[in-house]
């Protein structure tokens, strides 16, 4: 069987645009498998990580505007950065 890029895609619990829920999951993403997938990937570099969440977060917040621009977006921040700051 031969797997498109979208069913790759889906495969790996990246989020699915402009809803950012997770296509595998159908949850918030990012999901628990997305978690374990970016701690695995940045293991060696905390700072890296939180980075790239944040610059995701903004992505996700412009997304999420634009689909519902009459709706306050709440703080996205525990949702993309809260989970992987250091304890």
């Amino acid at each position: 069987m031969r797997h498109t890029e979208g069913s790759a895609r889906r495969s790996t619990h990246s989020p699915l645009r402009p809803s950012w829920r997770c296509p595998v999951c159908g949850i918030l993403w990012p999901c628990s498998a997305a978690k374990l997938r970016l701690l695995g990937r940045y293991r060696e570099d905390r700072p890296g990580l939180l980075t790239h969440l944040a610059e995701v977060q903004k992505d996700a917040e412009a997304d999420l505007a634009a689909l519902n621009p009459d709706v306050a977006l709440p703080d996205l921040t525990p949702r993309f950065v809260g989970w992987a700051q250091p304890r």
